[in-house]
């Protein structure tokens, strides 16, 4: 059975940095992709990375470039998203999510089967 467990949301001044875990299982790196996903009040839900292993592919929302970025331990079963220089607008609901997917574009999460419970990013402003 695939499982995803997100951590490591909090309150963070804007500016600061964060790093959020995805504790996956069930399945390998190798196997499937993996990627995060937010949701803002009010907003649609966002596709922000995603990496895939299989496909030697990683993908990363352009306006997100340069301050956020993903990574793998597969000996951990972890996927991380590191956030740096974080802005009001990056308060959301942070998901993971894994398939079997290309990570071609900003909507691959239409294409991921298996989803965590989000971890809540608060950036006061």
């Amino acid at each position: 059975e695939v499982q995803l467990v997100a951590s490591g949301g909090g309150v963070v001044r804007a500016g600061g940095s964060l790093r959020l875990s995805c504790e996956y299982s069930g399945f390998t790196f190798h196997d499937r992709a993996l990627g995060w996903v937010r949701q803002a009040p009010r907003k649609e839900r966002e596709g922000i990375s995603c990496i895939s292993w299989l496909w030697d592919r990683t993908w990363i929302a352009d306006s997100l470039e340069g301050r956020f970025s993903i990574s793998v331990d597969n000996a951990k079963n972890t996927m991380y998203l590191q956030m740096n220089n974080l802005k009001p607008e990056d308060t959301a609901l942070y998901y993971c999510t894994s398939g079997e997917n290309r990570c071609t574009g900003d909507l691959f999460y239409h294409g991921m089967d298996s989803w965590g419970i989000g971890t809540l990013v608060t950036v006061p402003s």
